[in-house]
């Protein structure tokens, strides 16, 4: 189990590397972040209910108070500082900052819970496994610029998902993964609704959806992305504990660097597969059980 459990996280994380490359093609195609945001989740939301339809409410208000949480720190709030960093920072800032979930997390987690602290073995391997991300995320370009405003958003894009982590470690043991992810999506199309009220509303050039790399991308994000991704990922967090399975999210900034070479042609340099290395590296260190004598 614990072997599929973690096969089932490399590819969510797989998958959400190669979010970042649709999400520029649907940003490019004239969407805008909270759009993309809105639509995934609420396809994925419509979907999950024909998976999830028994239980309604959770067994309590606290319950549901933190359900709410997780909808509003795993979706909106999450991907709204996610991308609003990248308006007033450098790409390479953002990536670096978000990319330090895995450490923010089993710090937080250390706070909460004693069971959860690392190992000596396992602090060298997510630092090694951060370097590696690091250095892969800069790919040959030392261009890292302090823009306080984007810098903190993007700091804040981690904590987000750092307390969605403690959250559904409190949670998960308690209900099924996919009533969990039913929430998660409910609660976080209902906390995108505010923005669009004040901040920007929403795009509706439905012409613009007759395009097939439109509603192609967007198909891809609600069900495989959103949908099917979360409901594994709340499933692999039952399975392998929140620490270790988000020191895997390690291995996002690689899939995404091997996709755009792939898709967008861009450029892999010695920088990023030294990187590769030592994230991979640094990521089994972290991840992997000591064996008992």
């Amino acid at each position: 189990m614990t072997h599929a459990a973690t096969l089932a996280a490399v590819f969510v994380v797989a998958v959400w590397g190669e979010t970042f490359v649709s999400s520029k093609v649907l940003l490019t195609a004239g969407l805008m972040p909270a759009d993309i945001f809105f639509f995934r989740f609420l396809m994925a939301y419509l979907c999950m209910c024909l998976f999830s339809h028994r239980r309604l409410w959770a067994r309590n208000w606290v319950h549901e108070l933190m359900f709410a949480g997780l909808g509003v720190l795993g979706g909106s709030l999450y991907f709204l500082s996610e991308n609003m960093a990248l308006m007033y920072s450098m790409p390479s800032n953002v990536a670096i900052l978000v990319g330090s979930t895995p450490l923010i997390t089993a710090l937080l987690l250390s706070l909460f819970y004693k069971e959860e602290r690392m190992r000596g073995r396992q602090i060298v391997g997510s630092l090694i496994a951060f370097v590696g991300m690091a250095l892969v995320v800069l790919n040959g370009r030392f261009v890292l610029q302090l823009n306080p405003r984007g810098d903190i958003l993007a700091l804040c894009a981690a904590l987000t998902w750092g307390f969605y982590s403690l959250i559904m470690k409190r949670l998960s043991p308690q209900y099924e993964a996919s009533f969990i992810t039913r929430k998660v999506f409910a609660y976080g199309v209902l906390s995108i609704i505010p923005y669009f009220l004040l901040v920007e509303p929403l795009h509706t050039d439905w012409t613009l959806f007759s395009e097939p790399k439109v509603w192609g991308n967007l198909l891809y994000l609600g069900f495989v992305a959103s949908m099917l991704c979360y409901f594994l990922w709340n499933w692999v967090l039952s399975r392998l504990g929140v620490v270790r399975a988000t020191n895997i999210l390690y291995l996002q900034s690689f899939f995404t660097m091997l996709i755009s070479h792939l898709v967008l042609n861009d450029r892999i340099t010695f920088m990023a597969i030294s990187g590769s290395i030592l994230l991979i590296l640094g990521m089994v260190m972290a991840v992997r059980k000591k064996k008992r004598g």
